[in-house]
């Protein structure tokens, strides 16, 4: 895979998954597995400037999508 321009342009790369009465943002199981291979090279020091850019903007979206299911969850709550 090669460095993607921004993590816009990932958005095929994300579904929508109901977990109990939520309905989240995910990564898709392509997406996720590649997260996890960037990572367990970044760990032995074996990414690629293309991959730490890739890596990055992956990490990015993932802090996002983190963000907007915390809110989601919380404006359930109030």
């Amino acid at each position: 895979m090669t460095a993607i321009a921004r993590p816009s342009s990932l958005i095929r790369s994300i579904r929508i998954e109901k977990l109990d009465k939520f309905h989240l943002f995910k990564f898709n199981d392509e997406l996720q597995a590649r997260m996890e291979e960037l990572l367990e090279r970044k760990k032995v020091d074996l990414l690629t400037p293309e991959e730490i850019i890739e890596l990055e903007e992956i990490a990015e979206l993932d802090r996002i999508f983190t963000h907007i299911n915390a809110m989601l969850v919380a404006q359930h709550n109030d």
